[in-house]
């Protein structure tokens, strides 16, 4: 009977790790509002949140979008990404920040700065929005 309770919580340890996303370092509970995009500043007014595990939405320059994240730290994978569609003046922006999204391999929590990168030299710089 021991040795099965003690199977039975090495099996809970092993296999119940929790949230091993950007979120769970530092980057959960936070907007982070966009600033540069291959070193150049991005005007539009564009967030990006992890609401939950796994999760990750915001405000891009003309729809709210929505997907999901769940590569472990420090790598990062905006995956199934969708999209209200509403048009406006920035939809142009809007596709030039979800395609960047869509490119970013890894990410950095560094105090008010988020940084998502890539392997091809790309890089995205959020900071706190608050």
């Amino acid at each position: 009977m021991r040795l099965t309770l003690i199977i039975v919580a090495l099996w809970v340890l092993v296999n119940c790790r929790g949230d091993e996303t950007v979120a769970a370092y530092g980057a959960a509970g936070i907007i982070w509002q966009l600033h540069e995009i291959d070193g150049q500043p991005f005007e539009a007014r564009t967030t990006l949140s992890f609401p939950e595990e796994g999760k990750l939405s915001g405000d891009a320059p003309c729809n709210h979008y929505f997907g999901a994240q769940t590569a472990p730290y420090p790598w990062f994978k905006a995956e199934n990404v969708g999209a209200t569609r509403r048009a406006c003046p920035d939809l142009a922006a809007e596709t030039v920040y979800l395609a960047a999204l869509s490119e970013m391999s890894l990410a950095e929590v560094a105090g008010d700065t988020l940084i998502l990168s890539n392997d091809a030299g790309r890089e995205m710089v959020f900071r706190t929005s608050e």
